[in-house]
């Protein structure tokens, strides 16, 4: 991987030279626009509304709609409005992990250490871990500045880029119910639900299915030199809100998950086996002797 940043991590009075890179990659297909007739790739031009011709680049400006008239804004503006371009990963507070809100994650990041770091580097990775807190720092990234969460994570230290508080749209512009008494029965049974549906976190079971099942169509249809049968249109299932709410979640706890074998009684399992199969290999010895 190559690093998108250099910098280092303020710790203290500690420096700590790191480097930045991409932790995520995306699975979406990179699909191309074509005309059908000639499959020719589609180029798009920045057309001029008023005299329906193209503008060149160098012609175009940004500007900002302030009470119905455009404000020009040039490369001096935008300079003035940049953070100051520094190369410091700034741990302001030090919080338990629980306490950030899921909500405010944007993006992440691993961060290495760079030449002469390695030491600090895996001395603040040992000591978030040892006291179960996460460092909220602050970093710039191409002339902004973001909130972020320093963070352990097995060998590597993960910068998870924020968003800001104003960034979020307020909740009162949703439809919500109001906080009304629940039925001790309705959440007895509600209860029941999360509890058989319980288990321990493991994102590997979650799946891009859609871009492996349209990988899977784009190559039958290059295998068929384009004369597959697609799989027709798409059918939309629209389920009805639920009437009968004790009776959905009855019938719901009715429909048991598959059982999950915890990781210690699959273990057990396979030294059993591995005993039993030392015993058959001695007793098979001994016969033969």
């Amino acid at each position: 991987m190559r690093p998108l940043w250099k910098g280092t991590i303020g710790f203290g009075l500690v420096t700590i030279p790191v480097k930045l890179y991409s932790a995520v990659q995306e699975s979406e297909l990179d699909l191309d626009m074509l005309d059908r007739k000639d499959q020719a790739r589609i180029r798009f031009q920045r057309i001029n509304e008023e005299t329906g011709k193209e503008v060149p680049y160098e012609r175009i400006v940004k500007a900002f709609d302030l009470d119905g008239k455009y404000v020009l804004l040039d490369d001096k503006d935008f300079k003035v409005a940049a953070a100051e371009q520094t190369e410091v990963i700034a741990i302001k507070d030090f919080v338990k992990e629980e306490e950030v809100e899921g909500k405010y994650y944007e993006k992440p990041y691993y961060l290495a250490p760079d030449r002469g770091g390695a030491r600090a580097y895996a001395l603040l990775r040992e000591a978030l871990k040892k006291s179960g807190k996460v460092g909220v720092a602050s970093f710039v990234m191409r002339t902004k500045e973001h909130p972020a969460v320093l963070q352990p994570d097995g060998a590597v230290l993960i910068l998870n880029q924020m968003r800001f508080a104003q960034e979020l749209r307020d909740v009162d512009e949703l439809d919500l119910p109001k906080v009304e008494k629940v039925s001790p029965d309705e959440m007895k049974l509600a209860m029941q639900l999360i509890e058989q549906g319980a288990g321990e976190f493991d994102i590997t079971r979650y799946k891009d299915e859609y871009s492996a099942a349209l990988m899977k169509a784009i190559k039958a249809k290059a295998k068929s030199k384009g004369k597959g049968k697609g799989s027709g249109t798409m059918k939309v299932v629209h389920k009805k809100p639920t009437g009968d709410l004790m009776a959905a979640l009855k019938a719901s706890l009715g429909k048991k998950p598959a059982a999950k074998k915890p990781a210690a009684a699959k273990k057990a399992k396979a030294t059993k086996k591995g005993k039993t199969g030392l015993k058959s290999k001695t007793a098979k010895a001994r016969k033969a002797s």
